[in-house]
């Protein structure tokens, strides 16, 4: 199975910075399917999952911003009270430290999107699936 990837800008805190991230894609022609952003103090992470990582991540570095490609697991999930709990669940059966999400409704009242790293991304894919959760590939998460 591919890889999903997000991209991760390390950045200052300071007002225009995400408008020079975002005007970045834009002028590359990348989509965001989804941005978080989290700081302290003075700096801070802008975590966004696109359309053609690979391309995001060039395209930004070539402008000189600190950025990385993150294997990241996105997991489709019912968009009801519950719906992550089961995924809770699973993770929790098999010591599986979740150590950055988030997450996002794809069809209102149908179906939602937990993105998650972990330690060993292989390990926890097999563990999902096996409880059948099902995962989304590159293409249904940058088709979106």
């Amino acid at each position: 199975m591919e890889e999903v990837e997000q991209i991760s800008v390390f950045s200052e805190n300071k007002p225009g910075k995400l408008k020079r991230v975002t005007e970045i894609l834009k002028e590359k022609g990348i989509n965001i399917r989804a941005i978080t952003i989290a700081s302290s103090n003075s700096y801070g992470i802008i975590k966004i999952l696109v359309n053609n990582p690979l391309k995001a991540y060039q395209a930004l570095k070539e402008k000189g911003l600190s950025v990385a490609l993150i294997p990241v697991l996105a997991v489709e999930i019912e968009d009801k009270p519950g719906g992550l709990s089961k995924i809770a669940e699973v993770l929790k059966e098999h010591n599986i430290n979740v150590e950055d999400a988030y997450g996002f409704v794809i069809q209102s009242h149908n179906k939602a999107v937990f993105i998650m790293k972990v330690e060993d991304i292989k390990k926890t894919r097999l563990i999902l699936e096996g409880e059948n959760i099902f995962l989304l590939t590159r293409r249904d998460l940058y088709e979106i």
